[in-house]
């Protein structure tokens, strides 16, 4: 991965407590496991950031290097990876999720 890659990936972690790197827009997703993520977000009235990796090519396959994880969507909560999609999901079912979030913008 580039330099400049990796320093706008960390800029955008920093800057934003919970961030989804997704394909597309929350009210316009393209990707179906995008949109489920989304959905769990909204239905626990999460504050997040997104960040369309289909408009960034070097971010799309930077993000995958960096938390060492193949697939989008990725979600980050105060810089760590938690997850893509199925992890997600699970973490919400069992009430983790709710936890992980736990003093950041939820509301």
């Amino acid at each position: 991965m580039e330099k400049e890659t990796r320093k706008e990936i960390e800029e955008l972690l920093k800057e934003n407590k919970i961030i989804l790197f997704m394909k597309g827009e929350p009210n316009g997703d393209m990707c179906g496991f995008s949109s489920r993520v989304v959905g769990v977000l909204q239905n626990m009235n999460v504050d997040f950031f997104h960040f369309n990796v289909l408009e960034d090519e070097s971010i799309w396959s930077g993000i995958k290097e960096y938390g060492n994880w193949p697939t989008i969507p990725q979600l980050y909560v105060q810089g760590k990876l938690i997850g893509g999609c199925d992890i997600v999901e699970e973490l919400f079912r069992n009430g983790e999720l709710k936890k992980i979030l736990k003093g950041t913008s939820m509301n």
